[in-house]
């Protein structure tokens, strides 16, 4: 009688059963202790398994309050953490980063499976870049750190953890690949060494990579053209000399809004650097705002329009939108740890939490047959949200396990998720209109942000420094 309710109960909260079922597919027990047990380092496990802190961080930030010590508390009340709440906050303190990124990776690669059938949704790239796979990169810091570790008490002004820079598959919508640095002021390009070998192992050639500014320099463009029948398309920095071609003829053309832009060809990087390669500048007019310079290896104007490539990289900020949906939707603006590490792991959470939103909202889009960059993931969390507050009041732990099997195969999970959300639908998922978005305010002053493991850096050589005499 008591599974009878369950079952019923769980079958009025559509969307906490999907979620739930995707959890249960991308982190098994057997795959987050082999996962761990290959990234782990040094760090070792005793009564907190890394299966049980994946756990309890989801249950944090699944509430919508998103709070650890919640989490940590409740879990110590029904059993499931035999060790003191100290311990549970030092072994997210000190989750390797390797742990972090493997932990996106590998839950990406995992609901890369069960995504809906590719027929079923439109293909967001412009036409002439359809051939490709795009990537774009950019980085994340993790902000406003809660100031418990001593170091940090006195310390004025904004607080920094860990620093990611992620790869967003433009195709797919989600998160691929994220690499790390402890040091929340570390500079995103040091990054990229690590983060292409990630996502060209995930996604085949040939790519098209899209970065913003910072990524202008031919480190990074060679960087990008490495592996066969790669390309890139990012925005020009003036810190790099662009030599203009004179045998080639500025072209002219409108873009699809009216705007006039220009194009040429020239060589990017001064006349006897052995690094200097042959591009193509586009230069967007955009009045009563800065203009818009693109470089890119694709130097055919007629296989590759400007038009294109300008739509492609003004698509750009979708990924500026994941961050601020991951700090305000998925709770990291509300940090659980304070150390480095222990942020690094909570923004890889987050991320793949949205990949996750991500692949019910497909599944949504495509049982109402609409675009998919129609329905908010922001509304579509808030109501997952409270069906699993709701399944969680109203149905005990064990009851939700013997009820929601792992799926036997990423087909299996396809189909179940398809009945699931097909016909699932609520008129206020429906993301509401673009607005010409407003020019940033002047900032008053420069805000003083120090990372914490800085901090920490410099606390440990004062202590391991003798007092002069």
């Amino acid at each position: 009688m008591h599974q009878d309710f369950d079952r019923e109960v769980l079958s009025r909260l559509p969307l906490a059963e999907a979620v739930l079922s995707l959890w249960l597919f991308v982190c098994d027990d057997d795959h987050l202790d082999l996962l761990y047990d290959r990234h782990r380092g040094g760090t070792y496990e005793k009564k907190i398994t890394f299966p049980l802190m994946v756990q309890l961080v989801r249950d944090a930030l699944l509430q919508p309050d998103g709070s650890g010590h919640q989490s940590f508390r409740h879990a110590r009340a029904e059993g499931l953490l035999n060790a003191a709440l100290s311990s549970a906050y030092e072994k997210l303190a000190h989750l390797p980063p390797a742990v972090s990124e493997a932990f996106l990776a590998a839950g990406a690669d995992r609901l890369r499976q069960v995504l809906p059938d590719a027929p079923a949704l439109a293909d967001p790239l412009p036409a002439s870049l359809q051939g490709f796979e795009v990537l774009v990169l950019d980085g994340k810091v993790v902000k406003r750190v809660p100031r418990r570790l001593k170091p940090a008490r006195q310390r004025k002004g904004g607080l920094l953890g860990g620093k990611g820079l992620a790869a967003l598959h433009v195709r797919s919508g989600l998160i691929l690949a994220l690499a790390t640095d402890p040091d929340g002021e570390a500079n995103d390009a040091r990054l990229v060494p690590d983060l292409l070998p990630q996502a060209r192992s995930r996604v085949p050639g040939p790519r098209l990579w899209v970065a913003d500014r910072q990524f202008c320099d031919l480190i990074q463009t060679a960087a990008f053209t490495a592996a066969e029948g790669d390309h890139f398309l990012v925005r020009y920095h003036s810190k790099v000399h662009f030599c203009p071609d004179p045998t080639r003829p500025v072209q002219q053309g409108q873009d699809g809004q009216g705007r006039t832009y220009e194009e040429e060809w020239g060589w990017l990087g001064r006349e006897g650097n052995e690094q200097r390669r042959y591009v193509r500048r586009i230069r967007l007019h955009r009045p009563g705002e800065e203009d818009i310079l693109l470089v890119t290896d694709l130097l055919g104007a007629d296989s590759y329009p400007a038009e294109d490539l300008l739509v492609l990289y003004l698509s750009r900020w979708g990924i500026e939108r994941v961050f601020q949906q991951i700090t305000e939707v998925f709770h990291l603006n509300r940090l659980i740890a304070t150390t480095p590490q222990g942020t690094l792991f909570q923004l890889s959470f987050c991320l793949l939490l949205y990949d996750m939103i991500q692949v019910v909202r497909g599944y949504v889009a495509m049982g109402q047959q609409r675009a998919v960059e129609t329905i908010s993931t922001e509304l579509l969390f808030i109501d997952v949200s409270k069906q699993l507050v709701a399944l969680n009041e109203l149905v005990e732990a064990e009851g939700v396990v013997a009820l929601l099997p792992t799926a036997a195969s990423a087909a299996t999970l396809r189909k179940k998720l398809g009945r699931l959300l097909g016909s699932v639908w609520s008129e206020c998922w429906v993301k509401a209109s673009p607005k010409k978005r407003k020019a940033p305010a002047p900032k008053k002053g420069k805000r003083d942000h120090t990372s914490v493991f800085r901090l920490l850096q410099t606390h440990r050589q004062n202590k391991d420094t003798p007092n002069s005499t």
